[in-house]
């Protein structure tokens, strides 16, 4: 276990939000340190005082997230899980609890759109050549992702299943191995954050044809959307904070708008635009419906793709 202290986040405590507790509040981050989820979580944690942040990672997330749904409801521990949170369950079996029924929703924090970047060598400009290129050459071309279920590799299925082209899936542990390869060459096509792939983009070693998103984003405007070539098509990162069952309506609701108003701040954009992502702070009921439907959508999608856990 990594404990650290909200204040290491040199972000301002929110007036108001805290519960009248003696014990912190405990944000249980179910990955290691120093990544994406981490951050979101740390970055979440500063609406609350006092509040700790606990790294539990291990078995794709379900360990920590399981610590979770078998605490008490009293808002004294809390989940900060990426989108995984829904889709390890298509991909393991005998989970230790239900992604669904075992856990509150409290919010949606943020959004992280992907980016379909490609090697320069790749002699595709746009995404429509580079469905010709697939189309022409099938099997051929080769993408890479992060890890097996994770949005990449998803991204990358649901492109293929839409486009009726066949690449071969590359799977690393981790995007900074798998960003390497694809700047070498040993891969030719990815579906990575913006934050990771911006600088290679600008150098010129990377090329981006779209993101991943149903509109085109503002920071970026000059990205066309994969929608735009293929209707329908959306895929993204999100990460949000649970809360464990029969956890009290108005609680929920209360440390929402903590989220909320932490999500406001200049601090927490700050922190937010470093990593490419686009604050939601969702209600409650809002991100409970969106968690169900991302549910079915991912479940349907790793069935038709036929994609296998590790």
């Amino acid at each position: 276990m990594i404990a650290t202290r909200r204040a290491m986040l040199a972000l301002p405590a929110l007036a108001g939000v805290a519960h009248a507790q003696e014990r912190p509040t405990r944000f249980i981050v179910p990955y290691p340190p120093g990544g994406p989820t981490d951050l979101v979580g740390r970055v979440a944690s500063a609406g609350m005082q006092p509040s700790l942040v606990e790294n539990r990672p291990g078995a794709g997330g379900s360990i920590g997230a399981g610590e979770v749904a078998r605490a008490a409801p009293d808002g004294t521990t809390l989940l900060v899980n990426a989108s995984a949170h829904v889709i390890v369950p298509h991909l393991q079996r005998n989970m230790p609890f239900d992604a669904l029924a075992d856990f509150t929703p409290i919010s949606e924090i943020v959004k992280v759109p992907l980016v379909l970047v490609v090697n320069e060598a790749v002699p595709a400009r746009n995404v429509a050549e580079l469905i010709a290129l697939a189309r022409a050459q099938p099997g051929r071309l080769s993408y890479a992702s992060s890890s097996i279920g994770g949005a990449p590799h998803l991204a990358g299925e649901l492109f293929k299943l839409m486009t009726q082209t066949d690449m071969v899936h590359v799977p690393y542990r981790g995007s900074g191995p798998a960003l390497q390869d694809l700047l070498g060459g040993t891969v030719q096509v990815m579906f990575d954050s913006l934050a990771s792939s911006a600088g290679h983009v600008r150098a010129g070693r990377l090329r981006a044809l779209a993101v991943t998103t149903t509109t085109r984003l503002p920071t970026h405007p000059e990205l066309p959307t994969v929608a735009e070539t293929v209707p329908g098509y959306e895929m993204t990162t999100w990460y949000g904070m649970w809360g464990p069952p029969r956890m009290a309506p108005a609680l929920a609701t209360r440390i929402q708008e903590g989220v909320a108003r932490m999500a406001a701040t200049p601090e927490a954009q700050a922190r937010f635009a470093s990593m490419g992502a686009d604050p939601v702070a969702s209600t409650p009921e809002a991100f409970g419906r969106f968690v169900r439907a991302e549910y079915e959508r991912f479940g349907k999608l790793i069935r038709d793709a036929d994609i296998k856990g590790e």
